[in-house]
């Protein structure tokens, strides 16, 4: 779980400085919505943010807009 956790970032963020900022704001929202898709992949969990957008946190959704999400 932990390892997807960080992981998420990296799909959504270029840029490794930015990944840490993108896992905090992130994950709570993760393991609160997408924690069912956490076994199936970044691209997973991703998608299920996008699903759940207008239940994410403001931090969470601000990384995905500026990340092109």
């Amino acid at each position: 779980m932990t390892r997807l956790l960080f992981a998420i970032p990296f799909v959504v963020l270029a840029s490794s400085a930015f990944a840490q900022q993108g896992h905090d704001a992130c994950a709570r929202d993760v393991s609160r919505f997408c924690r069912a898709y956490m076994e199936q992949g970044d691209m997973a969990v991703l998608a299920c943010l996008k699903q759940h957008r207008n239940r994410i946190s403001r931090g969470c959704d601000r990384v995905l807009i500026e990340h092109g999400q």
